[in-house]
Formats: structure tokens, sequence, C-alpha cells
């Protein structure tokens, strides 16, 4: 897709956008408490250059508060022209942040040690709907999910294979 012209990636690190000499992005939670938290200041620089140098994007935190990613959700975000996913990390993100990010995303109920890996499964998710992503166009219009169901078993040849059949 991104060789095709179809999409562009573009990995920003939040570090460029702390202001102390050790590029400090975390602190620990404000009253105490186990781990680190992402501190705001550089997180909503980052954010705010995005948007200054994109058109009008979207801009998603990935947080298990969010609401859950489903096929839908993959749907809407497959028109966007821009989408820009904040990666938390450690304990999580300032809850100030919130205050400048459009949506909050979840892609299930687990921990993970950040948002890096959610930010790959929903680009996949979203990338592989934009049209001329998939070698066939009915590919995505045809799968699992794409109308609330799974989508039927697969088989290939042989028609028979250790005593199993199609």
């Amino acid at each position: 897709a991104a060789e095709g012209g179809l999409v562009e990636y573009r990995i920003v690190g939040v570090r460029a956008y702390a202001h102390d000499k050790h590029r400090t992005v975390d602190d620990v939670p404000y009253g105490g408490g186990a781990g680190m938290v992402m501190k705001p200041e550089p997180l909503i620089a980052a954010i705010e250059d995005a948007r200054q140098k994109g058109q009008n994007p979207r801009v998603i935190l990935l947080t298990p508060q969010g609401k859950a990613l489903n096929q839908q959700e993959a749907d809407k975000l497959s028109q966007e022209k821009e989408l820009v996913l904040i990666c938390g990390r450690y304990e999580g993100v300032d809850e100030r942040v919130k205050n400048f990010v459009d949506d909050e995303l979840s892609i299930g109920d687990y921990t993970l040690s950040g948002g890096e890996l959610a930010a790959m499964v929903v680009i996949d998710t979203v990338t592989r709907l934009i049209p001329g992503v998939l070698g066939n166009v009915k590919s995505p219009q045809e799968e699992s999910f794409s109308d609330g169901l799974l989508e039927y078993p697969q088989y290939t040849r042989p028609r028979e294979f250790r005593g199993m059949t199609v």
C-alpha cells in the first residue's frame, strides 16, 4: 500500500517535543503510585504540531478506556484522510492529554506495555479497507465481521487430505 502510494506512514518520536536536556517524556504519578506516566507537555506539543502540519487529521489516543475497535469503527476510520495515533506507554498518559484528542480507541481488554502494537493493529485493520490495497476489491466486503458474522470455513486442494474431505 505504501509502495503503491495508497497510504503514507510517518513515525514521530515524542522525545523530539521534550525540552529538557534529557528529553524527558514521563514522570512519577502526581500523588504517588507505581510506574511512570507520560507527561502532557511533549505529547500535546506533538499533537499540536501534527494538527498544524496535517490536513485536519483525526487524532486518536490508544487507551484501554477507549471505545472498542471493531469492523464498523475500522470502516469509519478508513474514510478519514489522515489519522494520528497517539501511543501511550508506562502507566498511561496524563489525563489532560485527552482534551487534545478526537477519540480514544481500545483494541481489547488486556494490558500491553505500550500503544505501539495497538497502533499496528489499527493501521493494518484500517489500511486493508482502503480501495486498491488488497488484490481483490471484494475481499474486504466478504470477510468475517464485514456484515456482523464470521466467514464460512475455507479449504484448498486436494479435495481429500488424510481422510478429511472438503
